[in-house]
Parts: structure tokens; sequence; C-alpha cells
């Protein structure tokens, strides 16, 4: 599933195109993605002015005029093509992929400019809604969410608060939502590798030195995966249907067995609520 520097990377690459244009037309060529589609989805979008593109955690949100917001989720292999006068958008550097199948392009946004805006999903995991702006940050997709791992907000002070007597191992609570917004699981095994903490660790038990050197690189590994594309996992792709090359740059993510960048030591890959967590034992303690 798409993680939030591929979130962020999509709503770079869509904001220059949809930011303050009206939306001449709107198509939904399916009353549903993986939830159905809200009652007139495309005559509300119709006419609508994109105020700005925002993202929270996993999802982009546009204010419209209309007093709505569209809220979008990508799922699992979601994508947005934007086919505009000038040319292809690419939101930085990527290796290409093939072009979405037109068969499974399920919503189409035309701007007052003319640009094209096309939201392709061959497995229909993600999902699109209208919600009232006002009542956004009340509605369940949003309530209880933590902070920006890339925002004010998101510092060790808030950490040490969140770990406190917390005997769950660091990585599960980072995990968590309520804790921060948006992290996922390659991008925090990334961070704790660089931080030298073990996935295993209890939150609870690290020193608030440590936790400050934790908040700064998980900042650092989310920016630079943002600068790069996103990590792009086997389908998931950027706006123009290609695909970012972060994941040539991990550190122990994917890389079991190999031997670890700063130690030589094999990398260890473990199962944690579910998910693979890929560390160093020898480095990470």
């Amino acid at each position: 599933m798409p993680e939030l520097p591929e979130v962020e990377t999509v709503r770079r690459g869509l904001a220059p195109v949809l930011e303050g244009r009206r939306l001449k037309r709107a198509e939904a060529r399916r009353p549903d993605l993986r939830f159905a589609l809200p009652e007139r989805f495309a005559e509300r979008l119709e006419g609508a002015k994109v105020l700005r593109l925002d993202r929270r955690a996993k999802y982009l949100v546009a204010p419209l005029d209309t007093g709505e917001s569209l809220v979008a989720h990508l799922g699992m292999s979601g994508r947005f093509t934007i086919l505009a006068k000038k040319g292809t958008v690419r939101p930085g550097e990527f290796y290409y992929a093939d072009a979405p199948d037109p068969a499974h392009t399920h919503v189409v946004l035309v701007t007052d400019r003319g640009d094209r805006v096309e939201y392709n999903d061959p497995r229909r995991f993600g999902y699109m809604t209208l919600i009232p702006t006002e009542d956004l940050e009340a509605h369940a997709y949003f309530a209880g969410l933590g902070p920006e791992p890339l925002g004010n907000t998101f510092h060790a002070e808030h950490l040490a608060r969140a770990f406190a007597g917390k005997k769950q191992n660091v990585k599960a609570t980072l995990l968590d939502q309520r804790i921060v917004a948006g992290l996922g699981n390659i991008y925090v095994c990334e961070a704790l590798f660089r931080s030298n903490i073990s996935p295993k660790r209890a939150a609870g038990r690290i020193a608030a030195g440590r936790l400050e050197h934790l908040t700064t690189t998980v900042r650092d590994v989310l920016n630079e995966a943002i600068e790069a594309g996103g990590s792009t996992l086997r389908d998931y792709a950027t706006v123009d249907g290609a695909l970012g090359y972060f994941q040539h740059r991990f550190k122990v993510y994917g890389r079991e067995g190999e031997p670890c960048p700063n130690c030589a030591a094999p990398i260890s890959r473990i199962v944690q609520g579910g998910r693979s967590t890929f560390y160093c034992a020898k480095c990470q303690r």
C-alpha cells in the first residue's frame, strides 16, 4: 500500500493542475470503488472550484468552494494520470512503467483549463468521498489521528509522552496512526535502522536523547523518499504512471541476508503484527 511519501508525491504532482481550477466536467464510470461513491458524486463535483490540495496521513484532501472536500485514498493500486495541454506532469525522477489499462479508469476530472485527471485502480481498493469541509476533523477517517511526521507538532517531547509506560515494541507503536499519522511499515524500518534502535525494544524504554534522533531520522527518511518520488513497490505508480526509485536506496527494507551497510552483519527479517520487519541485530539495540 502506498505510504506517506507516495501520497505526498502524488499531491505535489496534482496540485499545479487542480489547485485554483474549476472542474468543468466530472465523470464516475462506476457507482463504487472500494466503497460506494456518494450520491450524485459527479454532479456535486461539476462546477466546483478546487481551493487547494492537501494531504492528511495517507489521504488526499481537496477543499472545494461548495463547502465540501473531495477525499481520496489510493488503496493498493490506485493511481492518477494527468493529461495536460503542456504535456505529462512528472514530479521528480522515476523509472517509467507501462501506462495504466483504460478499462480500469473509474473517475475522470476535467478542469476549466482543459487538463484531464484520470483515476485508475485495477484492484479498486482505493476510495473517494465528499465530506463537508467543516466536519473533516471529526470524520471517522481523521478523528484521532496523531500529528503529521513532517509537521511542527511531531517532536521528541510528543513521542516521550506517547511512549511513556508502553511495553509494546517501538515498531508497532510507530505504526499506530493515533501516535503518528501516515507512517508505514517501510519507512519505520528505515528510520529505526538509521536511529540504531531495535524494532523489538519496548517503546517506553527508549531514552529521551534517542527519541530526538528518531524524530529527526523519520523526517529525513520521509523527505528523501518524497524527493525521490516514493518507494514504489511492484505496482504502485506516481501521477504519470511512473515508478519511483527510493526503493533502491533502502538500507534494510527488503534486504534480508544482505550485509548491513554499517557493520556488514546480515540483515535480519522478523514478523511483527503480521508485517515484515527488516533490521540489523548488531547495530540496532
